[in-house]
């Protein structure tokens, strides 16, 4: 029985000396002359993280990495991915960057308004192969239906939002994320609301990215959604001019009366309903206005020229508000 203190004396010692030698380990500097980014893969244990990092040279001593990474529970929290490891980092800074998993992000901000063709130009500043590579997907039937998209295309379904790209994410994996997040939004709230009204999600969808386009007021958006809720519901054609140049020039460059005459499936002033699919990514504010219409019986709306509409309920109240703005433009 007396041997039990001169053991736990021996114990305690050993304790420390681990103890002390894991805590100079684990604060040295990591041992390498530049900067490296390192990618962990998915799905790998926290033994083939270890090697992973004991072949670049970060660490020294891999099965003190392996001890104090399963204490802390690394294993289940390393995210796959890119990791920057910087000269001035020590052996704690890097497990604590896995434990954060703090992997190489880059931000992509889809803003309302934005259509593909936008959307594709910030996919090309993360990485110029994803401006290409988004089309190979955008009107894949198979890939629309896995997401279940019954639309033409991607246009309307990759939802407004700030995105965290992690390095080394395909645009496939980059789609994917940015539906379920539009699916997030319109939940089964919004859902069967659309199912009363007999619409479609796409339908919806469609008019709320005229919406879209045509507000720049959101105080106005269930206003417009009104007018052209009452247009349909008379056989009016819509006439709304982002419509006449969708697929054909960007936005930002305006529609001009020339533009009204282009023959595509799209322009409402061509055809009669809706288009076949988005012509833009709707926020909410577009989408509940497409769902909540103003009870007014407004068919007709003309831009003041500082981003607000006068209303009118008939042409000839119409034409009376076109010519009272013009003579204070005059003025």
């Amino acid at each position: 029985m007396r041997l039990w203190k001169p053991l736990l004396v021996v114990f305690l010692l050993y304790f420390c000396f681990i103890a002390v030698y894991v805590t100079i380990v684990l604060t040295k500097p990591v041992r390498i002359q530049k900067d490296i980014e390192v990618y962990v893969p998915k799905g790998v244990s926290f033994s083939s993280i270890a090697s992973i990092f004991k072949e670049k040279g970060i660490i020294t001593d891999e099965q003190v990495f392996i001890i104090t990474g399963k204490i802390l529970g690394i294993e289940k929290k390393a995210r796959a991915g890119y990791y920057l490891i910087t000269r001035d980092m020590t052996g704690i800074d890097v497990i604590k960057k896995l434990l954060e998993g703090r992997v190489i992000e880059y931000i992509l901000t889809v803003v309302e308004g934005d259509s593909l063709y936008e959307i594709a130009d910030k996919l090309g500043n993360i990485n110029p192969r994803f401006q290409d590579d988004i089309w190979k997907f955008a009107y894949n039937r198979e890939f629309l239906e896995s997401l279940n998209i019954q639309s033409p295309s991607l246009e309307g379904y990759l939802f407004p939002s700030t995105y965290h790209i992690p390095k080394g994410m395909n645009i496939e994996e980059i789609l994917t994320m940015m539906v379920k997040k539009f699916w997030q939004v319109y939940n089964e709230k919004l859902m069967k609301k659309t199912e009363e009204m007999g619409w479609t999600v796409n339908k919806l969808l469609t008019l709320a990215s005229i919406i879209e386009k045509e507000a720049k007021v959101d105080d106005e958006k269930p206003l417009i959604s009104a007018v052209y809720h009452n247009r349909l519901k008379l056989g009016m054609p819509l006439q709304a001019d982002p419509t006449a140049i969708y697929g054909i020039k960007r936005f930002k460059d305006g529609v001009t009366k020339k533009d009204l005459k282009n023959k595509t499936p799209y322009n409402t002033y061509i055809i009669r309903g809706l288009p076949p699919g988005p012509i833009a990514s709707p926020g909410l504010k577009s989408i509940l206005a497409a769902l909540y219409p103003a009870k007014v019986s407004y068919l007709y709306f003309v831009s003041r020229g500082d981003g607000t509409h006068e209303f009118s309920s008939n042409y000839k109240a119409h034409i009376s508000a076109i010519n009272q703005i013009r003579e204070n433009k005059v003025d």
